[in-house]
């Protein structure tokens, strides 16, 4: 059986993935944040849920190890824990990007470093993390300076992650979703076009077929669900 761990499940597309993988026969270990407010209503033998604080690099690390050290290998993670904010330059403190950088980048390089190590002592293995646009051109950040700086981190990680990775079955992409149609964009957004937003399932389907052997001689992917939008 394979193994993956999907951080943030407790999330619309964290549930969505932890789902799919089911589907497909993992055994999915979920992270979730201490005092979690949200109900996860999969129920399934195959999927545990870990409470873990991801901007705790220690907890972070102890966490991946534990799940080596009970399985003995990771075959896929995706990186879904983030945050977002809206803010011109002159709106824009240092420690506001520095909130968006402890969101967006240190939630997924407290995993992405521990799991990146195992793969590669594995010589394979599947990193999905989450970009943006705002994320993979600056010129789509205006009005969200912290949150479009640190969501480009994400994205030279991969770059360096994949550097090192040559040679190896170990790949590192990230994602680049458009607006993704959950109710609470819904309702921020009601008066926009929904079909041209991009479900979560959609994008854990796309995950997963990353991850299957068809795809096994893609390297280096960004990969944009955009749908219509």
């Amino acid at each position: 059986m394979k193994i993956i761990v999907v951080t943030g499940a407790s999330g619309n597309l964290g549930q969505a993935v932890v789902r799919k993988f089911l589907a497909e026969g993992y055994y999915v270990i979920g992270t979730i944040v201490p005092n979690d407010s949200v109900e996860i209503s999969i129920k399934d033998k195959n999927f545990e849920t870990v409470i873990a604080d991801l901007l705790n690099e220690d907890d972070s690390s102890q966490f991946i190890f534990s799940v080596i050290e009970r399985w003995g290998r990771i075959d896929a993670a995706v990186l879904t824990v983030g945050g977002f904010a809206m803010g011109k330059i002159n709106e824009t403190s240092a420690a506001d990007i520095k909130k968006q950088y402890s969101l967006n980048f240190e939630t997924v390089y407290n995993i992405a470093r521990p799991v990146f190590s195992q793969m590669m002592k594995q010589k394979s293995g599947r990193i999905f993390m989450i970009g943006s646009r705002p994320g993979s051109d600056m010129h789509n950040s205006k009005g969200m300076v912290a949150y479009g700086l640190t969501k480009s981190l994400v994205f030279r990680l991969a770059e360096l992650m994949n550097d090192e990775a040559k040679g190896t079955d170990v790949v590192t992409s990230v994602v680049v979703p458009s607006t993704i149609d959950t109710l609470p964009n819904r309702r921020s957004m009601p008066d926009a076009d929904f079909s041209k937003w991009v479900r979560p399932e959609a994008i854990a389907d796309v995950i997963a077929w990353y991850c299957n052997e068809t795809s096994s001689i893609l390297r280096e992917p960004v990969i944009k669900v955009y749908n219509n939008s």
